[in-house]
């Protein structure tokens, strides 16, 4: 079996792997667009506050470990797939063969269409490239403006916090973090990021990129009509999935490549994993893209083992954020904005920077969202993810929801002990 993986990040290092396991017979190519061995983007950050060297990105340390597993890497961008034939171009003009395809081709970083964006002082923060670009344009001091303040946003945040720049944070959303946080739990970390020093604006855009006077190269311009003088400006607006190259191929695309719960897309042999991938929702059955490594990993397998002739199903998608934000953690699990039919509640300690909120469907926890928690916080995501019935509990959690880990353990007992039973 011919097997071409097209993506060498966290996605296609997993499926690679599970495809030798599943099949130590068949040949597995590789291919990244990056001249960089494979890396993790969310080490990225530790390498911009100095922890990491760039080889502490790398996902696998151990020299030849592909070459041990028979595993051929491959440096080019995938530019078209011929279905018929089972082809695949690439820029350099070279190409593959395959029986079974695997797209794990990530995203790409989004830039707005804004006057100026393209400056050389304007970087995305995505690649070791990108990485190696800031570090030389920011130094202790350096006036910086961020653009975005979603998840992506506050870990490069963090970074540049550490590189003791003057920065300022602009988030078009009412609040931070809003794709991660109710409007009370957001508002909450915009506090704690100012008491640190850090210039958060909110419901603000920026609108132009101009040359500026004096010692600043830059001048920008915000949606309030405020003119901020910076040295250099981060564009962390979110990311899209890299998908353009399969035009025309029948394989069905609308925010991400449609899979169903084999990781399968609309043309068969074709799978789609990771934050390509548009999957069901666990819940909902609604497919969305959740661009999270623990979401990405499991539907590498998942992929790799039905390319190898197996039959596994993924259960669903969950949202699943876990943040750190210059040491205050966040966390928001499932359907965090709750349901039009269910119930909430919602529990705030403002000086502790302490808050919780549940959300239910009839007697089921489908959502979660938790500042300053980090004791037993895993039951949140163990509650939802098991779909548990809480009975009695929810009325307790309702009136009551900091006692979320005693009525995980009295759920699962009481499903370990009808499982016995039975």
């Amino acid at each position: 079996m011919n097997y071409l993986i097209l993506g060498n990040g966290p996605t296609g290092v997993i499926a690679a792997e599970t495809l030798r396991q599943a099949d130590p017979d068949g040949r597995i190519v590789m291919a990244g667009c990056e001249d960089a061995p494979p890396y993790s983007r969310m080490a990225i950050p530790y390498l911009l506050e100095g922890n990491i060297q760039e080889s502490g990105t790398y996902l696998r340390k151990r020299a030849g470990h592909f070459a041990a597993l028979d595993i051929q890497q491959k440096a080019a961008r995938a530019v078209s797939v011929d279905t018929a034939r089972q082809r695949v171009l690439f820029h350099d003009g070279s190409f593959e063969d395959y029986d079974r395809l695997l797209v794990a081709t990530g995203s790409h970083p989004v830039r707005p269409p804004i006057p100026g964006i393209d400056r050389p002082q304007t970087q995305t923060c995505w690649t070791l490239e990108d990485a190696r670009a800031i570090a030389a344009l920011t130094k202790p001091g350096s006036r910086v403006l961020q653009l975005g303040a979603g998840f992506i946003g506050c870990i490069i945040m963090e970074a540049l916090a550490k590189r003791g720049v003057d920065l300022t944070v602009v988030e078009m959303g009412d609040r931070m973090v809003p794709r991660m946080m109710t409007p009370t739990a957001g508002a909450m970390i915009k506090r704690w990021v100012e008491s640190k020093g850090i210039a958060v604006r909110t419901s603000a855009g920026v609108e132009r990129i101009d040359t500026g006077s004096g010692d600043a190269p830059l001048d920008v311009t915000l949606s309030t009509g405020e003119h901020l003088a910076c040295d250099v400006v981060i564009v962390a607006a979110g990311v899209a999935p890299n998908v353009g190259f399969l035009e025309g191929t029948g394989v069905h695309v609308a925010k991400g490549v449609i899979v169903d719960a084999r990781m399968e897309t609309s043309v068969p042999g074709i799978y789609a994993a990771g934050d390509v991938a548009e999957a069901p929702d666990l819940f909902t059955g609604a497919h969305l893209v959740s661009a999270i490594q623990p979401n990405a990993a499991d539907q590498a397998r998942i992929a790799a083992l039905n390319m190898a002739g197996g039959q596994a199903c993924l259960p669903g998608v969950l949202a699943i954020n876990v943040l750190d934000t210059l040491g205050l953690i966040s966390t928001s699990f499932g359907q965090w904005w709750g349901d039009k039919d269910g119930e909430g509640v919602e529990r705030c300690d403002e000086a502790a920077y302490r808050y919780i909120s549940l959300q239910f469907k009839g007697d089921v926890l489908i959502g979660a969202t938790a500042i300053g928690l980090t004791d037993h916080v895993g039951a949140l995501r163990g509650m939802i993810q098991g779909k548990l019935h809480l009975r009695h509990w929810k009325d307790r959690l309702l009136a009551n929801p900091m006692a979320f880990f005693e009525a995980y353990v009295s759920a699962t007992q009481s499903t370990s002990l009808l499982r016995a039973v039975a």
